[in-house]
């Protein structure tokens, strides 16, 4: 068997201190995560962002920078993700577009809040982006380059 890591994007926007959060069920419980989900053929990173922010939470994302690129191996289930996190701002709300199948809700959440839940987040990838977001880390959008 040929090993691949999942390849994934996830958004950080945050509005007037409250960061864009899902809930969402996962294997039988409730999490919470970023908007966030896998890369699909043919699709930038960035587009993929905005694409899934947009499915999971109906806000449109301007993404304005690269947080991190992040490798976190998940032993409970023998995977190796590898994600861009982007931060940025939301632009406008689609309120009418119903949310992917998976979504609760989507939530604008304090930073105490995210912490208070640190048991139900996806993964690990979460907070640290957050934290590396406040730490101020930003990559320009240009280090990203893709090839016809």
């Amino acid at each position: 068997m040929v090993w691949k890591p999942r390849v994934t994007v996830a958004v950080v926007a945050e509005r007037d201190g409250r960061f864009l959060m899902v809930e969402e069920k996962v294997d039988g419980g409730v999490r919470f995560n970023q908007p966030a989900g896998h890369l699909e053929d043919g699709e930038s990173l960035v587009d993929a962002a905005v694409r899934e922010c947009i499915e999971e939470t109906a806000w449109v994302f301007q993404p304005q920078a690269l947080v991190g690129i992040y490798r976190w191996r998940n032993a409970a289930r023998d995977d190796t993700y590898l994600r861009a996190t982007f931060c940025g701002t939301c632009v406008s709300e689609e309120s009418c577009r119903d949310l992917d199948p998976d979504i609760i809700a989507a939530h604008w959440l304090t930073l105490g809040e995210i912490r208070s839940r640190v048991e139900q987040l996806r993964s690990p990838l979460v907070l640290q982006s957050i934290d590396d977001y406040i730490a101020g880390k930003r990559h320009p959008l240009d280090v990203l380059v893709d090839l016809p």
